[in-house]
């Protein structure tokens, strides 16, 4: 089964369970990927028609099936090239005062991964990402571009290797009439054009927003307005510095689930790498997360699974409002290593061959108080506690 029809039955499923909300942002991927006009135009239009019948769900949900059954009739060819689109060889970076330096640093990526960056501020994610979107050179160490475009082009360059820093710059006029400029520039027709624009407006969430001006929107739709700015020009390599910055807790799952789907595009995927110091939003979508130390790659684990950067011990971490001799006595049962407590919650280490569930059940007979508990022993959050 090829990945379209993978993606039609998941979207009809999200339909089926009432899921209308990531059902439609599903649909919206599909269409985007036919690049077929008139299907944008249906998806816009059924856009609209959502924001003025709320109240509506399920005759909402019978036109997204309708749409549904008109993208599966429309053949979609699948990308499937896996070489990397930059690979980063022991690049070094220092300024020639101070102590820090960045790396040596390694990494390949190819489109369609997900690449998260974390690590306490000041260890060199923002230097690694202007490295690599070839804006700051590094000292030593070589890096490789494979992307589409016309050598010595710097323009051509610069729309298929996207950085967005954390503040983005101020634009003036309409969100609408911005992100049709953008296409004019890069000569889309006018046959297309506000087609294009609006479908990507609908599929960031920004159809409410779509007439106001900068002043007018919070600085999270500003980060949705320079991503669907970007995503306009169909770049192979985007780099976000701290997206999530602004945004409250709702908004980042949201942001970013939509960040990996369009990654993953069928037809025009996308290799992205972004920083944040949302540790588990981040590692739910990425495929490798790099821990940035003193400038150095601790480790580059992957994530969403639990299944890398395995450890021989299992580590937990336990916010309890019991006292913490407590939770030693409930723990003790158990093949605990150490329990540290780091003022704000208890971070136990066990040896070898203890396994989760074991200890939720041991907390679980003995009545403690516990108000958070998650198993970090493949998270970088354990990094930082180290």
């Amino acid at each position: 089964m090829g990945k379209t029809q993978t993606r039609i039955l998941e979207t009809a499923a999200f339909f089926s369970n009432n899921d209308t909300v990531p059902g439609f942002r599903k649909l919206m991927d599909l269409a985007m990927d036919t690049q077929d006009m008139l299907v944008y135009r249906e998806a816009i239009e059924l856009t609209d028609w959502n924001e003025q019948h709320k109240e509506e769900q399920e005759l909402f949900i019978q036109k997204c099936r309708q749409l549904l059954e008109k993208v599966e009739r429309i053949p979609v060819t699948e990308y499937d090239a896996p070489a990397p689109v930059v690979v980063a060889d022991g690049i070094r970076k220092n300024y020639g005062r101070g102590s820090f330096a960045l790396g040596p640093v390694s990494l390949t990526i190819c489109k369609g991964e997900v690449y998260g960056l974390v690590g306490e501020n000041g260890n060199g994610k923002t230097t690694l990402l202007r490295i690599l979107a070839n804006d700051l050179s590094c000292n030593s160490g070589n890096l490789l571009y494979n992307l589409r475009y016309k050598a010595g082009d710097a323009f051509d360059l610069r729309t298929k290797l996207v950085y967005i820093p954390q503040r983005t710059q101020r634009w003036y006029g309409s969100l609408k009439d911005n992100l049709k400029f953008v296409l004019t520039a890069y000569g889309v027709p006018p046959s297309e054009n506000e087609t294009r624009v609006l479908m990507m407006i609908a599929r960031l969430g920004l159809w409410k927003y779509r007439d106001l001006k900068w002043n007018e929107l919070s600085s999270g739709y500003k980060m949705r307005f320079e991503l669907a700015r970007t995503l306009l020009r169909k770049p192979e390599l985007l780099l976000l510095d701290e997206p999530l910055a602004n945004l409250d807790i709702v908004a980042q799952q949201v942001i970013l689930e939509d960040l990996r789907s369009i990654a993953n595009s069928v037809n025009n995927p996308i290799a992205l790498i972004l920083s944040s110091q949302q540790l588990y939003e981040v590692e739910k979508v990425s495929d490798r997360v790099i821990f940035l130390r003193n400038g150095v790659p601790v480790e580059t684990a992957r994530s969403g699974t639990g299944v890398a950067a395995e450890t021989a011990e299992l580590i937990v971490e336990i916010d309890c409002s019991d006292p913490r001799e407590t939770l030693q006595a409930a723990l003790d049962s158990l093949p605990l290593d150490r329990l540290n407590y780091n003022g704000g919650v208890y971070i136990a280490y066990f040896k070898q061959g203890a396994v989760f569930p074991e200890v939720l059940e041991v907390l679980g007979r003995s009545k403690c108080r516990v108000i958070y508990i998650r198993d970090i022993s493949s998270s970088t959050r354990r990094l930082f506690m180290s």
